[in-house]
C-alpha cells in the first residue's frame, strides 16, 4: 500500500454497465485504480447515480465520477471540474453528477471538490468485453489519473 499523511478522503464513483461493452468503462477504471492499492481512495460502482448518492458524496473531500462517453474525446478521455447543477429529475432515479453535487451542497452543506472523468467508448451492444479502442482509452485515462491527477490532490503521495 502507498502511505499518505493528512490525505483528504477521496471517492471514485464508476458509472456504467459492464454487460454493455464499452459502457463498462467507468467500472473498469475503478477496478484498475482499485488494484493499485491506494488506501486513501474509496471506490463505488453504480449503474446510474441516484439522489441517495448525495449523502455518500457528502462524506468526502474529493469526488471523481467516471463514466463512458460516446464522444470521440481528443486524448480518449477528458477530466473536468464538476459543477453543481440544480437540474435534477424528480420522475426518475437517474441523475447527473452535477445534480448529485448540488444536492450534496444543498442538503448536507458539504462542498467537496468534484470532477468528472469521461472515457471514450466505441461499442455499446451486449458484451462483457471492452473494444480495442476503449481499452486504449482506459489505459490513457488510468495513466493520466495516477501520474498527473493524483499528485494534485495528494501532494504527500509516496511512490512504492
Amino acid at each position: 500500500m502507498k502511505e499518505l499523511k493528512n490525505e483528504p478522503r477521496t471517492l471514485l464513483v464508476g458509472i456504467g454497465n459492464s454487460g454493455r461493452s464499452d459502457d463498462g468503462l467507468g467500472w473498469k477504471f475503478i477496478e484498475e485504480i482499485g488494484n493499485l492499492g491506494y488506501d486513501f481512495l474509496n471506490c463505488e460502482f453504480r449503474y446510474q447515480l441516484q439522489v441517495e448518492d448525495a449523502l455518500l458524496v457528502s462524506e468526502y473531500d474529493v469526488v471523481v465520477f467516471v463514466d463512458a462517453s460516446q464522444e470521440k474525446l481528443t486524448h480518449g478521455f477528458e477530466m473536468m471540474s464538476c459543477i453543481a447543477s440544480d437540474c435534477y429529475f424528480f420522475t426518475t432515479h437517474a441523475q447527473m453528477p452535477g445534480a448529485i453535487l448540488f444536492l450534496t451542497n444543498r442538503l448536507y452543506n458539504k462542498f467537496p471538490k468534484a470532477y468528472t472523468l469521461a472515457i471514450s467508448g466505441n461499442e455499446w451492444e451486449l458484451d462483457t468485453s471492452l473494444s480495442t479502442e476503449a481499452k486504449h482509452n482506459l489505459q490513457a485515462a488510468v495513466n493520466f489519473f495516477v501520474e498527473e491527477f493524483l499528485p494534485t490532490i495528494q501532494p504527500a503521495l509516496i511512490s512504492l
